[in-house]
């Protein structure tokens, strides 16, 4: 297994990391003014990376999205392009056809953060396979 070195992060990358946690940790409790709690925890749930990626490319309709993204329920779709939307990540236009049809697309903000979200999918590309390993590595010592 690859070991990440401790200095994969300059020393004064980690120190503001860290003191970044500290200022936010001594504020008063508020989840909806911690940037973690409030933006990261959205673009951290199951289908968010997913459904910006697929907008990444170009304009999708519902159900071509949920073609791309076979395994998840149309409800999930359906809430999670709503919190999308309503974070201002993507936008929503409606075609005044019989049935009406709807179609996605990245705003400006959505499109902003794909950056780092490619960042992160490469370390996560990167890394698979040794996090797979310190999995099996712990459920065999755990189990």
């Amino acid at each position: 297994m690859t070991r990440l070195r401790p200095d994969t992060l300059p020393p004064s990358g980690r120190q503001a990391l860290a003191e970044r946690f500290h200022a936010w940790r001594d504020l008063p409790l508020d989840a909806t003014r911690c940037p973690i709690r409030d933006v990261l925890d959205r673009l951290g749930g199951r289908w968010t990376l997913l459904i910006l990626m697929a907008l990444a490319a170009e304009t999708q309709r519902f159900n071509q999205l949920a073609r791309i993204i076979p395994d998840i329920s149309k409800r999930m779709l359906t809430q999670t392009l709503r919190d999308l939307e309503r974070d201002g990540l993507v936008a929503r236009e409606v075609f005044p056809t019989k049935p009406p049809s709807v179609a996605y697309s990245l705003t400006g903000l959505g499109e902003s953060v794909l950056g780092p979200v490619a960042l992160l999918l490469g370390w996560a590309e990167g890394h698979h396979g040794d996090i797979r390993q310190a999995r099996e590595a712990f459920d065999h010592a755990v189990g």
